[in-house]
């Protein structure tokens, strides 16, 4: 089994193509496609990157692997569906908790479906998918998002945004029914009792103290010295710590673009009548109450 990383600096997302390089079996596991939010700009430099190495090296593409509904980056789930049109899109069935979620936050169309038929496959946790020579297991691992799965091929796992690298940690809890209960248990019950030599691929790398890219590790190191979720930290003291932590992180720039995009499986809005395309943005008003609070007021 080999596996060709890509870095979107952007969003600081890595993309996964794992491959067999004797049979030229492949899957490939959360494509980004560029956006820009000022210009409203969308391009696909990141997904033509990952296309044409599995073009290059002839590589039957067999299913494309989402983690979760990111809150970062835009999928490029679809535009690489228009290369490799037979390939499957697959993700956690709980995506659709997400769904019914987010249908009521963007105050999308009735017709808009909450059963994930957008998806060529909605996996189950545990369920083994195979692609040629590969085979697939998904491990559900929500917290970060009650859809967060994880998939662990041959030796290695690839871990989302449940767990970051050693001097990162572990993804945020705090999106709508997110939980860091449920994520300290996805990690400490799903993920540390792999073999601890199971190597383990992370999301994202924000790089911290701007340090070189690093997205492979193991579960040994991991359960050693994850700064935020080791094998030995309780549940208590990870779940004050998340809860605090997340308290003070801003949301993320593409979040509203993104979910909108990604619940929809990487499509984009169908074209209105003038011949363009809308994304919803909620607009969120706070006022300063006389407790010297900040209440939401909603429009």
């Amino acid at each position: 089994m080999q596996i060709k990383t890509f870095f979107d600096k952007r969003t600081f997302t890595l993309t996964y193509v794992i491959y067999d390089s004797a049979t030229q079996d492949a899957v490939l596991i959360d494509p980004v496609l560029d956006y820009d939010p000022a210009a409203s700009k969308v391009w696909t430099e990141s997904v033509d990157s990952a296309a044409r190495f599995i073009q290059d090296q002839g590589l039957t593409l067999h299913f494309i692997l989402e983690s979760h509904a990111h809150a970062d980056h835009l999928s490029g789930a679809q535009m690489l569906k228009e290369s490799f049109p037979d390939a499957k899109l697959a993700v956690g069935k709980n995506i659709t908790v997400v769904q019914a979620m987010f249908k009521t936050v963007f105050g999308l169309p009735d017709d808009f479906p909450t059963d994930g038929r957008q998806f060529d496959r909605l996996l189950e946790d545990n369920e083994i998918i195979e692609a040629g020579s590969l085979r697939i297991k998904t491990l559900f691992t929500p917290g970060h998002t009650p859809a967060c799965a994880s998939y662990l091929i041959d030796d290695a796992v690839f871990t989302g945004d449940a767990l970051f690298m050693p001097d990162m940690g572990t993804g945020r809890c705090d999106f709508p029914a997110g939980s860091a209960h449920d994520l300290y248990h996805s990690v400490t019950t799903r993920l540390y009792t792999l073999p601890d030599s199971t190597r383990v691929f992370v999301g994202h790398d924000y790089q911290p103290g701007g340090r070189e890219l690093a997205y492979e590790t193991t579960i040994a190191v991991q359960k050693a010295s994850n700064i935020q979720l080791a094998a030995a930290t309780d549940e208590l003291t990870f779940t004050e710590f998340r809860s605090t932590r997340d308290k003070t992180l801003a949301a993320p720039r593409l979040l509203f673009q993104s979910v909108q995009i990604n619940i929809d499986a990487g499509s984009m809005p169908d074209a209105e009548t003038n011949d363009k395309r809308y994304l919803k943005i909620p607009v969120n008003i706070f006022r300063p109450q006389t407790e010297g609070k900040l209440e939401l007021e909603k429009i």
